[in-house]
């Protein structure tokens, strides 16, 4: 008879989450993991097969967690300006007032793990592609309600917001203050074709 699991995945994944995101995946210990999670060794390799196995759950729990707060920063009914230096300015702050600069877990993943994790690749382009979408029905719809110019390339615009919030991700973890954020937000906008 198999043994009923004795522990809190969901619990377990969270405290993964918060290890991985601090340290990256090559630096975190199966010992670092045990100890954040409070979950012994082969509990652990019985709920997620491996290291890797609990590393895909924490980074998809990320993924979903942070897609969905960016999608309910921009689901606002203001000027498209607004509403994408709302989001930039979230995440502006959410970098510079973590005491420990960790960035975003996605970014992080992207350029450690993705050169030779197809997993982690995948869930990265998925989530890059999920903001991507988010942003570019908000600007279809300002184009669409006159705010935009009327040839706008919403798709094009929408990867440069996405850029942006990777770069301003990358900047801030490595120090940037918020003044030097903020003028790159506001300089990232200023080519939005807003209709006078």
């Amino acid at each position: 008879m198999a043994r009923t699991r004795e522990f809190d995945t969901e619990a377990a994944v969270e405290a993964a989450m918060g290890v991985f995101w601090r340290k990256g995946y090559a630096a975190t210990s199966i010992h670092d993991l045990v100890e954040a999670t409070g979950v012994g060794r082969g509990s652990l390799y019985a709920a997620f097969g491996s290291k890797q196995g609990l590393y895909e759950a924490a980074l998809t729990r990320y993924a979903e967690r942070s897609g969905a707060a960016n999608a309910a920063r921009l689901d606002r009914a203001a000027p498209v300006r607004e509403v994408l230096r709302g989001l930039l300015l979230a995440l502006v702050d959410a970098t510079v007032l973590d005491p420990e600069r960790r960035g975003c877990l996605i970014t992080n993943t992207a350029t450690e793990r993705v050169p030779h994790d197809p997993v982690a690749a995948r869930v990265v382009g998925q989530a890059l592609d999920r903001q991507a979408e988010s942003v570019t029905a908000v600007l279809r719809r300002a184009r669409d309600q006159g705010e935009l110019a009327p040839g706008t390339d919403v798709t094009a615009l929408a990867d440069l917001v996405v850029t942006t919030v990777q770069g301003v991700r990358v900047l801030g973890k490595a120090g940037a203050d918020r003044r030097r954020l903020v003028a790159v937000v506001d300089l990232a906008l200023s080519v939005l074709p807003v209709k006078d």
